[in-house]
């Protein structure tokens, strides 16, 4: 299930959610000079936020020249330090990306999802908000998988939170939703809650599949699901709150008269 758009137009630029894309953009491009370094630099290593001042130690596949010709070898390397504190990399992997399939898949999301719940929390509110989210989704990640010493990045988790914010504050809107069935793609339209929850659901299912084998999987899946339960959750605290309030008219109906 693939989104092409919904069905909600925003009142406002949403000038916080392009900057976010143009920042994971930015990022990546910059990755490009040293993507291995910077992923490690940048990324959140669980296992190093465990313990910063402990060295990681990891094996890796590298090509060294012997008698026979150059060939594949497995040697033990540790990892280089955070360009920061271990504990800034919760936040600063969410700018990183592992391929450009990985970035466009996010920002796609978060372009479809992000400008109308921008619209509800305001400029600075959206803000937090995203970040926040990346946090929380990188927290969620690292209670399940402590000692992993595999960098995890994406924005994956950040953008998980926003449509958890928006399955709460839309919960009439409709998705055009892109279908591969078999080798035939099918366009249908699909209530946002239904698309959103079955997101959700899928992550919760792989995540759970993977236990004990999270690093091979590749995928935060853990990541996702608390993102999306922390924008829910705060959709939902918010919602209480001013900015869901609507305007309450009084109407006085002159004696003597019926209104339908």
């Amino acid at each position: 299930m693939f989104p092409l758009r919904d069905d909600i137009q925003s009142r406002t630029t949403p000038v916080v959610n392009y900057v976010m894309i143009a920042a994971c953009a930015l990022v990546f491009v910059l990755q490009q000079s040293d993507p291995h370094g910077l992923v490690e630099q940048y990324g959140m290593i669980p296992a190093r936020v465990s313990a910063p001042d402990k060295e990681i130690v990891v094996a890796r596949e590298v090509l060294q020249r012997t008698p026979f010709g150059v060939q594949r070898r497995v040697v033990e390397q540790p990892i280089p330090p955070s360009a920061f504190h271990p504990y800034t990399t919760i936040l600063s992997c969410v700018f990183l990306h592992g391929s450009l399939m990985h970035l466009l898949g996010n920002v796609w999301f978060l372009y479809i999802f992000g400008d109308n719940v921008e619209d509800r929390f305001g400029k600075t509110g959206y803000l937090v908000f995203y970040l926040g989210s990346g946090i929380a989704a990188s927290l969620t990640h690292f209670a399940f998988q402590p000692q992993s010493p595999v960098p995890t990045i994406g924005a994956s988790g950040a953008v998980a939170g926003v449509m958890g914010a928006y399955m709460y504050l839309y919960p009439h809107a409709r998705v055009t939703t892109l279908i591969p069935i078999l080798f035939i793609l099918q366009l249908i339209v699909v209530p946002a809650p239904l698309f959103l929850g079955i997101w959700f659901v899928i992550q919760l299912l792989q995540g759970s599949f993977s236990m004990g084998g999270a690093e091979a999987a590749g995928v935060a899946w853990w990541a996702h699901a608390g993102g999306f339960a922390f924008g829910y959750a705060i959709a939902w605290w918010m919602g209480r709150g001013q900015f869901e309030q609507r305007p309450r008219v009084r109407v006085i109906v002159p004696p003597g008269q019926n209104w339908r």
